[in-house]
């Protein structure tokens, strides 16, 4: 059987997430000194994430810093967020990917989030010439964001293909993987030591939300594919 399509995620698949949100952090933090004369909101702000913090650490990192924020003032602050250029760099062991892959197989990127900040993310790491088709789940509408099956079924119909010729590798079995196992895929997490959705699978009850294949380095892909 000839696999031909290889699919990844994202977001802590090809690069450390960690990096977008530092990024996002300081581009908050310089509007608010310059527009507001507050101060320490990046500090603040990392020092929550790094405690697992998530979902309202804008509010919370204002309110430690004594500054009761109105709902626009949050707003705005996660506009600068989603809407910065960030510096980003590729995980080596998924640049070696892209480059071991290229020409052997049609490369492609599934990814959820919304599109102007996912585009700039893309060319932050100045893949997208690379990739032979990136999917922003986005632009499909926020219900055709994973686990919906439509971004996967939209890169087959690209790339003509049947399930049993793609490979899709992601790191979050919340949503990565149930799509492209109903369709026939062959799924692969990668799982880092210390990677944010690493004991996701805890959560997961049904066997279809589990990828096919486990590897902790995507220099491993190679053993399945190469």
């Amino acid at each position: 059987m000839k696999r031909t399509v290889l699919v990844f995620d994202l977001d802590d698949t090809l690069y450390a997430e960690r990096q977008f949100v530092l990024s996002g952090f300081a581009a908050v933090d310089q509007w608010l000194q310059e527009e507001r004369g507050i101060a320490g909101f990046a500090s603040e702000a990392t020092r929550l994430f790094a405690a697992g913090r998530r979902g309202r650490i804008f509010d919370e990192a204002l309110d430690n810093l004594g500054v009761s924020p109105p709902t626009e003032l949050v707003a705005k602050l996660v506009t600068i967020y989603r809407g910065h250029k960030p510096k980003l760099t590729l995980f080596a062991e998924a640049r070696w990917a892209i480059e071991r892959f290229h020409g052997e197989f049609k490369l492609g990127i599934i990814t959820d989030g919304y599109a102007e900040t996912q585009r700039n993310k893309v060319a932050a790491l100045g893949v997208g010439g690379q990739f032979d088709c990136i999917v922003y789940t986005d632009d499909l509408g926020r219900e055709n964001w994973k686990p919906s099956p439509m971004a996967f079924r939209l890169l087959m119909n690209r790339f003509g293909a049947e399930g049993h010729e793609c490979i899709y590798v992601g790191d979050n079995p919340v949503k990565d993987f149930l799509a492209p196992n109903e369709l026939g895929w062959l799924t692969v997490m990668v799982s880092r030591e210390g990677g944010e959705y690493r004991n996701a699978g805890d959560k997961i009850s049904a066997p279809l939300y589990e990828a096919k294949k486990v590897i902790r380095s995507l220099r491993d892909l190679g053993d399945y594919i190469g």
